[in-house]
């Protein structure tokens, strides 16, 4: 009798079994992959609104056909809802580089955010003169009026740089359900002294009278040895901002970025005295407007529990370099096509399931921020909101076109046991990792920061980092139709999930206030 006392006690204290609705699930799968309209939303995000960011008439019109196509399938209320001014948007309408001596090439590359035209077309023999730092310019003070200034030091490509297209073998993700190191900390970021850096080196830029300047493909800071030799090859140009949209910058002098074996071709060229001419002729334009941003939100409507909310998503917004369909096109589509599947099917969902598509996630996931700090709580006091205890978690899709392999836990290890129930019925399609680390540098972590469960899948990285990631190769065909289909069907079945399951999702304890955190996003593109 004690025994049979003991295992009634424990159970008691034990959490129920998640209950996974498996015929609901073969219907999210059948309508994901016999009548998708993934691709076709991808399509219309990149092809024809092109590059999508803040500020700039693309995000817009793609926001609002995102908001007329979500009436078209009887999502309620879809809306553009503001959240402030983001500061002066930016555009380019035209983009030429060529050398013309000591034989004529075209340059492949674009003109670089927040910089200015040129104002008809600009040529001459550029000179070599790095600047990473205020001695560097120091050096060059009264030397460079009227030139073109190549601005970074040449950086020679190694032998057979590649791309691969890249899946997470299964050490690879066993690797991932380890626990991180605790105390290997974060490499330190401070955004506060690189903002400060560029606008000193732009202002001296200015006052040089520097009349264009132009940089490489840049190769990233955080990368493995591994993949710096299989970055900036084959014309692919990963984009930087030259500028900012705070009106209280410092405009820089008009800037482009071209192909890394461009970029080292005319330093070899200068390097052995050969005379060297290049032609720009670039039209960028400010965009200065009161208008606050916005997020695209729209909704199913809950039964039982409608004051509940779950919601799911990603950001709409991109960079200037393709047209941004692995970051984040994917991510936009992938969520909105699971919200169509939702609504297709016509499945009761006791919660509210609202998806929210971002902008400003590349200059510090702004958006979300706001959202969050407007409808939850405020992450530098953490004064809740009465929304705060109505919804029950997030789900975001922002790390390329790759499928879905698993979870980020987010350090929330009550979750493991939900996860394992809900992914289940997708260890066929290859989702199979449940990882308690945490992932940054995506819109997730707003909500993350207040106490509310958010979370990010692990995607394969296909090419992500090495080809498209802000660079000009962010293009549709580097879409893989099948990865985002079966990512549709997963989030999908994962927003059924928690909104039908009885309780709302385990929390972790509250955090304490958050002030402004100098390293806490994914740095943006810069100098």
């Amino acid at each position: 009798m004690r025994r049979l006392a003991v295992f009634f006690i424990l159970a008691l204290f034990l959490p129920a079994e998640e209950k996974v609705d498996l015929a609901v699930v073969n219907r999210i799968r059948a309508e994901a992959f016999q009548n998708s309209k993934v691709m076709d939303t991808a399509f219309y995000l990149t092809d024809v609104y092109g590059p999508r960011m803040t500020g700039s008439p693309g995000l817009q019109q793609a926001a609002e056909w995102a908001v007329r196509r979500m009436k078209e399938w009887g999502v309620a209320d879809p809306h553009l809802e503001a959240w402030g001014p983001f500061g002066r948007g930016w555009t380019n309408d035209r983009f030429s580089a060529h050398l013309k001596a000591p034989e004529y090439a075209p340059l492949i590359g674009f003109a670089r955010p927040w910089s200015p035209g040129t104002k008809g077309v600009v040529s001459g023999e550029p000179v070599l003169a790095p600047m990473r730092t205020e001695e560097d310019a120091a050096k060059w003070k009264g030397k460079l009026k009227g030139r073109i200034v190549m601005l970074w030091e040449p950086r020679p490509l190694p032998p057979q740089a590649a791309s691969p297209l890249r899946r997470f073998d299964d050490a690879a993700l066993a690797k991932l359900e380890e626990a991180a190191d605790p105390s290997a900390g974060r490499p330190p970021y401070d955004a506060a002294a690189r903002r400060r850096l560029r606008n000193f080196i732009n202002q001296f830029l200015l006052d040089e009278g520097v009349v264009l300047t132009i940089v490489p493909s840049f190769l990233r800071d955080n990368s493995s040895r591994e993949d710096l030799n299989q970055m900036a090859d084959g014309g692919t140009v990963f984009g930087t901002q030259a500028g900012s949209p705070d009106p209280k910058d410092p405009v820089p002098p008009p800037a482009a970025a071209i192909a890394t074996e461009h970029y080292n071709r005319l330093a070899r060229l200068l390097e052995h005295k050969v005379p060297v001419t290049v032609e720009f002729d670039i039209q960028s334009r400010f965009i200065d407007s009161p208008q606050d941003s916005f997020t695209v939100v729209g909704e199913i409507p809950g039964t039982g529990k409608k004051d509940e909310v779950v919601m799911l998503g990603g950001h709409l917004d991109s960079w200037s370099f393709g047209t941004g369909a692995t970051d984040n096109a994917a991510g936009a589509a992938v969520t909105l096509e699971a919200l169509r599947i939702l609504k297709a099917l016509d499945l009761k969902m006791d919660r509210t399931v609202r998806i929210g598509l971002w902008t400003g996630e590349e200059q510090g996931i702004l958006g979300s921020r706001a959202y969050v700090t407007k409808h939850f709580a405020d992450r530098a006091t953490m004064e809740r909101k009465p929304e705060h205890a109505k919804i029950s978690g997030y789900f975001n899709y922002d790390n390329g076109t790759g499928k879905i392999r698993g979870v980020y836990l987010q350090g929330n290890d009550m979750m493991r046991p939900v996860f394992a129930a809900w992914l289940a019925p997708f260890r066929d399609l290859g989702v199979t990792t449940i990882s308690i680390r945490d992932t940054g540098g995506t819109d997730h972590l707003s909500f993350d920061a207040v106490g509310v469960p958010g979370f990010q899948f692990i995607q394969d990285p296909v090419e992500y980092e090495t080809r498209t990631h802000h660079s000009n190769m962010d293009v549709y065909d580097r879409l893989q139709a099948a990865d985002l289909m079966e990512s549709a069907a997963v989030i999908a079945s994962v927003v059924y999930d928690a909104a039908t399951r009885p309780e709302m999702l385990p929390r972790k304890p509250l955090p304490k206030p958050q002030p402004e955190r100098r390293d806490a996003q994914r740095p943006a593109p810069t100098e």
